[in-house]
C-alpha cells in the first residue's frame, strides 16, 4: 500500500495512490509504503530517483547499518517501533505483543517509511496532524513526530502492565493460592515481562535514532529543543520499566514460593503417611518370620491381636501427629 502526505493549510492529507499518474502530479512531505509491491517501488523510483533497499527492513543491529548517510544526502533510519499485544478475548488468534522494524530515508526533503505491516504509532500520527494545524512543517517534523507518537505509546503500554501486575497482586498475594491459579498468574506475569523488555528496547532504539538525527546536524534550533523533550521523556520511561522489572521479579518469587509451599504441604503429608505406616510394617514382619517356636503361632487369638496391635501402631502416631498440627 502506498499512501502519499501532503501539507494543506498546516494540515496532513492523506492520498492513497493507485496510479504512477496520480504521484507524478503531487508534492509530498512525507510517503509511507506499506508491504510495497515491486510495481510501488518502480512508481517511487520513477518519481523521486530513489531506489528502495530490498533489506530495507531486515533486522541488522550493527548501528553502522541503521543510521548512516549517503554521499548524494539521503539519511537512512532504522528503528524499531511497538505493537501492543491484542486482546486475549480474540481468541488464540489474538496477536502478541512485538517490535516491528521500519526503514526511514530521508531524500529531497520527502521521508519515505517502509514497514510491514501498519502501525499504532502512525495511525495516530495521521490522525493528530488531520486535526491540530500547523504540527507539521516538512519532512523532519514528521519523523519527530513519530518518535513523540511511539514514546506515548509506549508510556501508555507502561500503565497498563501497571494496571494488570495490580490484578496480579490481588491475585497472588492473598491467604491461599492453589496451584491452578498460581499457573494463571505465572501466565501473566510473564506476559508482562516480556512486553516490558520490547518497551524498554522500542525506547533505547528510540533514543539512539534521536541521537543520531542530533548528531547530524539535521535539525534546527526549534526540532533540535523537541528531540531534547523526546530524550527526557524517555529517560523518565526508563525508570518505570527498570521499577516493573523489579515488581515483576517479586511477584514471579512470591507465585514460585507459593507453588513450593503446595509441594511441601503433599510432601508432608506423604512423608507423615510413611512414618506412622513403619510399626504396622514392623509388626507384620516379625509376625510373618517363619520360626518354629514363634510364641504366638498355636495361639488362638494371636491374629486378631496382631491385626489389633497394627491399627493401634498406626493410630498412635497419627494422633501424635495431629495434635503437634504436622497434618495441617
Amino acid at each position: 500500500m502506498l499512501n502519499v502526505f501532503t501539507l494543506a493549510n498546516g494540515r496532513l492529507i492523506q492520498q492513497e495512490i493507485e496510479t504512477p499518474q496520480a504521484l507524478a502530479s503531487l508534492q509530498p512531505v512525507w510517503v509511507d509504503l506499506e508491504n510495497p509491491t515491486p510495481d510501488e517501488k518502480g512508481w517511487i523510483r520513477g518519481r523521486f530517483g530513489l531506489e528502495i533497499p530490498s533489506d530495507a527492513v531486515d533486522d541488522d543491529l550493527e548501528e553502522s547499518a541503521r543510521f548512516y548517510e549517503e554521499d548524494n544526502g539521503e539519511l537512512h533510519i532504522r528503528s524499531d517501533f511497538l505493537i501492543d499485544a491484542e486482546d486475549s478475548s480474540k481468541g488464540p488468534d489474538a496477536q502478541p505483543a512485538r517490535n516491528v522494524r521500519v526503514a526511514f530515508i530521508l531524500h529531497r526533503n520527502v521521508l519515505f517509511s517502509i514497514h510491514a505491516e501498519d502501525l499504532p504509532v502512525f495511525r495516530l500520527l495521521r490522525l493528530r496532524a488531520r486535526r491540530i494545524p500547523a504540527l507539521i512543517e516538512d519532512a523532519k517534523d514528521v519523523l519527530l513526530k513519530l518518535y513523540d507518537a511511539d514514546a506515548e505509546y509506549s508510556a501508555d503500554a507502561l500503565e497498563g502492565i501497571y494496571d494488570n501486575l495490580e490484578r496480579v497482586s490481588a491475585q497472588v498475594l492473598k491467604q491461599d493460592v492453589d496451584d491452578r491459579a498460581a499457573g494463571q498468574a505465572l501466565t501473566a506475569i510473564a506476559r508482562e515481562e516480556d512486553l516490558n523488555g520490547r518497551i524498554r528496547r522500542n525506547v533505547m532504539d528510540t533514543r539512539r535514532a534521536l541521537s543520531f538525527m542530533m548528531r547530524s546536524r539535521m535539525l534546527n534550533a526549534e526540532q533540535f529543543e523537541e528531540a531534547r523533550q523526546i530524550l527526557r521523556d524517555i529517560d523518565s520511561l526508563d525508570s518505570h520499566t527498570a521499577f516493573l522489572f523489579d515488581k515483576i521479579n517479586f511477584l514471579m518469587d512470591a507465585t514460585v514460593g507459593f507453588v513450593n509451599i503446595n509441594q511441601n504441604k503433599i510432601i508432608k503429608i506423604f512423608s507423615v503417611a510413611s512414618v506412622g505406616l513403619l510399626p504396622p510394617t514392623l509388626i507384620a514382619s516379625i509376625y510373618g518370620m517363619n520360626f518354629k517356636f514363634l510364641p504366638e503361632l498355636e495361639w488362638r487369638w494371636g491374629y486378631p491381636f496382631a491385626l489389633a496391635l497394627m491399627l493401634a501402631s498406626v493410630a498412635a502416631p497419627f494422633i501424635y501427629f495431629r495434635r503437634k498440627g504436622w497434618l495441617r
